[in-house]
């Protein structure tokens, strides 16, 4: 079932949850003075709670498995930068593993939308649910 808006999607407020997470953490300590690094990590997570919007509001299966794609790739990219803050001092490795363990669960709730889209449209009912809808494929001339 498809939801009708990127909000009733539980994994969106998780991805929200996770940008609420690493601003907060980002206020403090040697990410205060560090505006790159700040703003990457706090762009990768953006990137995961936007992507999860765009790619619904897209409409399409396709396009919104794609972003789903950017959106868990972003996830992975929090995780690997929380690694490098803690190996910098920037934050305490208990809080790094808990901001770790949200971004993990953010992409597996992810990929678990992505594969039951897949599912979906792979199912005969997807099938002749998406039947006699207009396609993007160009007509040869």
């Amino acid at each position: 079932m498809n939801s009708p808006t990127f909000e009733s999607l539980r994994v969106w407020h998780d991805a929200r949850q996770l940008v609420c997470a690493i601003y907060s953490h980002t206020k403090q300590n040697g990410f205060a003075s560090d505006f790159s690094f700040k703003d990457q990590i706090r762009r990768a997570a953006l990137s995961a709670m936007s992507n999860i919007a765009e790619g619904h509001e897209r409409g399409g299966t396709r396009e919104f498995l794609h972003f789903l794609t950017i959106a868990k790739g972003s996830c992975g990219e929090v995780r690997s930068q929380l690694y490098a803050a803690e190996d910098i001092g920037y934050i305490d490795p208990k809080d790094g593993a808990a901001l770790r363990g949200m971004a993990a669960e953010v992409a597996r709730k992810i990929q678990a939308l992505a594969d039951a889209r897949k599912d979906q449209e792979a199912s005969p009912l997807g099938r002749r649910a998406n039947a006699g809808k207009p396609t993007k494929r160009r007509q040869a001339s």
